[in-house]
């Protein structure tokens, strides 16, 4: 039945949707995925960041069947809906204390985009700064501010215009130490704002607080708190996009809490609500009041079930560890490795923090030679039963980004794959 399903169906799914293995999924639960040619596969995709308590986790799995018993769609225009209210209550136990006023949309993309909207109008200035290797959404206007790859921009021009770009302090292929990459990085953004875009005229920088698409890069603390402090200087915004790197990702409830900054304004969407969709931009009230009452919203925003597993989320984080246990993993991951790196030149960079963690190769000192590399190891890895990514504008980092609650087991598990397909397609 399944067999014939695929075949009568999927040529009619739209070509320009990518996709990375050709077996259908069949159940998942926790780390693991069930396709239906009866193979368990590891899953250390967590659909690109997104089921960070792994799929299907009971408490959000009940969260979600009692809610829709009783409301599956409140419109947050008309009715206020106590999963809402719950959520917010939630969020302001983890998020710095400054921030103060959430607002809800349905994908990280359009929290973006809104996040964008509430710096202009705070500011009064129309200009915005991203960094190389940005990723901020594929909608019109934040494939503007994306900058990872071509493949998002090509062939969709005119994008909006008043968007910047500054290199990001990628140490690895600076060839920099990283305080060297943050000096560098600063004094190009500096001269930037002397040579392109006027502080006066500049509404907002905007950054994710880890590198995503781009490549799995953590900036140095020095660079952000660099950016603090020009912001506070010339009274620019400045937003971290946590889209990938929020909600224990990095063994910390936000990115942000490893350099010691507080942004005017966080983006979040992927693991806040375990697969449903949801996303926010959170800020301080003062900044919220300067847009018009009716200036940002949605049909969908703040969707009652997503609320209710967002809810369910992070009460689960909370009660099972799942920070600390991202911490820890994340530790015996980069271990592992590092070894490998030490028995296989081509890993060039071994990086991260926490259950975000990438591996870039090289081949003859190249990262577009490695590309196709990595392809090999991907599809090995998932013939033998581990599903990864990979990432960088060359496609040519491994990222690595298992549920928060994986297992010590499962780690070794996905490294021994992993070697196993290293030895295959390297030797």
């Amino acid at each position: 039945m399944t067999d014939q399903l695929y075949q009568d169906n999927f040529p009619h799914l739209a070509p320009a949707w990518s996709r990375i293995f050709n077996f259908v999924a069949e159940r998942a639960e926790g780390s693991y995925i069930y396709a239906d040619d009866g193979r368990k596969l590891l899953d250390f995709t967590s659909g690109i960041g997104v089921t960070n308590t792994g799929h299907c986790h009971p408490k959000v799995v009940e969260a979600i069947q009692a809610q829709a018993a009783n409301f599956i769609h409140a419109q947050a225009n008309i009715v206020i809906h106590k999963p809402m209210l719950q959520l917010v209550e939630e969020l302001r136990k983890v998020v710095p204390p400054a921030i103060d006023s959430f607002f809800f949309a349905n994908s990280g993309a359009e929290a973006v985009e809104n996040a964008v909207k509430i710096a202009k109008v705070a500011t009064g200035r129309q200009n915005v700064i991203v960094f190389n290797g940005s990723f901020h959404g594929r909608t019109h206007s934040t494939m503007a501010l994306t900058t990872s790859k071509t493949i998002y921009r090509a062939g969709f021009a005119p994008l909006p215009a008043g968007v910047y770009v500054a290199p990001f302090p990628y140490a690895f292929n600076l060839h920099m130490s990283e305080e060297e990459a943050s000096a560098y990085a600063l004094n190009q953004l500096e001269y930037l704002l002397a040579s392109q875009t006027a502080p006066k005229e500049t509404a907002a920088i905007l950054i994710e607080s880890v590198l995503g698409e781009g490549g799995y890069i953590v900036p140095p603390a020095s660079f952000m708190k660099g950016l603090r402090e020009i912001c506070d200087k010339h009274g620019i915004m400045l937003i971290f996009d946590e889209v990938q790197s929020g909600f224990g990702r990095t063994g910390k409830w936000f990115a942000l809490e490893h350099f010691g900054v507080a942004p005017d304004i966080i983006i979040a969407a992927k693991g806040i609500a375990s697969g449903m969709p949801l996303s926010g931009v959170f800020s301080r009230t003062e900044i919220f009041k300067k847009a018009d009452t009716g200036s940002v919203g949605g049909t969908y925003g703040g969707n009652v079930l997503a609320c209710a597993a967002a809810v369910a989320t992070i009460r689960a984080m909370r009660e099972e560890k799942m920070i600390e246990n991202a911490a820890e993993r994340g530790i015996q991951l980069m271990t592992g490795l590092h070894k490998l790196q030490e028995e296989y030149p081509q890993i060039g960079d071994v990086r991260g923090k926490g259950l975000m963690v990438g591996t870039e190769f090289i081949v003859d000192n190249s990262q577009a030679k490695a590309k196709p590399l990595v392809k090999d190891i991907i599809h090995k890895a998932e013939e033998q039963g581990l599903l990864l990514l990979s990432c960088g504008t060359h496609d040519n980092t491994l990222r690595w980004i298992p549920p928060l609650n994986v297992t010590s087991e499962q780690i070794n598990d996905g490294l021994k794959v992993f070697e196993s397909a290293l030895e295959a397609v390297v030797k």
